[in-house]
């Protein structure tokens, strides 16, 4: 897609991808599930500099869940590494092009050691104007969305907040995506269709578009087609258009 078609299309604003087929891509080559993990991985910083050149503002990725706790230890002390792997094979590059970095997830469960560096990265990206790389990352929207109702449940008995004058509003504005624009396109590559707990809040009026590429695999042309796909979506939000 050259710069000419770029500008005849609408790009959304923010898009999320749930990054699935890791395993199945490496099992497709003979290897264990995590060289397609640290495949995933390595692929997060190509789509984000994609993203970016298409003129996306905010990318969000789904790299680990709530529930991915209960998957083979060996597995998870693996993905348990990839943060500050992530920071020192990639820093350069973001910095070269701008990046903010930030995540979204509990860290109730998170070692202090993986804490710090996502902290460290946090901060030390926070000032940037490029594209927002938003790491969802021990990420559940179960557990998003009833920490927001546990705040506003907390503004009602501190007398902030009465029952009544609950509104849509006050759960987004507890949500780790507040200050994100709204999100317009969910992807979920591998085959699989279905939100596995991902941004369920969030994707009330967002397009969503499935295809069978493996994340390791899911490429610049594969974001391209998902905008491509956007484009041809009549969004009425739940009305009529004149």
């Amino acid at each position: 897609m050259n710069k000419k078609q770029r500008e005849s299309l609408q790009i959304p604003a923010h898009v999320a991808i749930i990054l699935d087929g890791n395993g199945r891509w490496a099992r497709k080559r003979h290897m264990p599930r995590t060289f397609g993990h640290q495949a995933g991985v390595e692929n997060i910083r190509k789509i984000t500099l994609a993203a970016a050149d298409l003129g996306i503002k905010a990318l969000s990725v789904y790299a680990f869940s709530t529930e991915n706790w209960s998957r083979p230890q060996e597995e998870v002390d693996f993905l348990m590494k990839l943060p500050g792997e992530f920071e020192e094979r990639f820093k350069d590059d973001f910095k070269d092009y701008d990046v903010k970095v930030m995540f979204s997830g509990r860290t109730s469960h998170l070692s202090e050691k993986n804490l710090d560096i996502l902290n460290r990265i946090t901060k030390n990206t926070k000032d940037r104007k490029g594209i927002i790389l938003n790491i969802c990352f021990d990420y559940g929207s179960y557990a998003e969305i009833t920490q927001s109702v546990q705040k506003i449940a907390q503004d009602v008995l501190d007398q902030k907040l009465k029952p009544e004058d609950i509104e849509p509003k006050h759960i987004e504005e507890n949500l780790y995506t507040k200050d994100l624009p709204k999100l317009d396109l969910l992807i979920r590559p591998s085959g699989e269709v279905r939100l596995s707990n991902f941004f369920l809040w969030q994707a009330a009026y967002a397009e969503l578009y499935f295809c069978k590429t493996f994340w390791p695999a899911f490429s610049k042309k594969d974001l391209e087609k998902a905008i491509l796909e956007f484009n041809l979506r009549d969004r009425r939000f739940g009305g009529l258009k004149k």
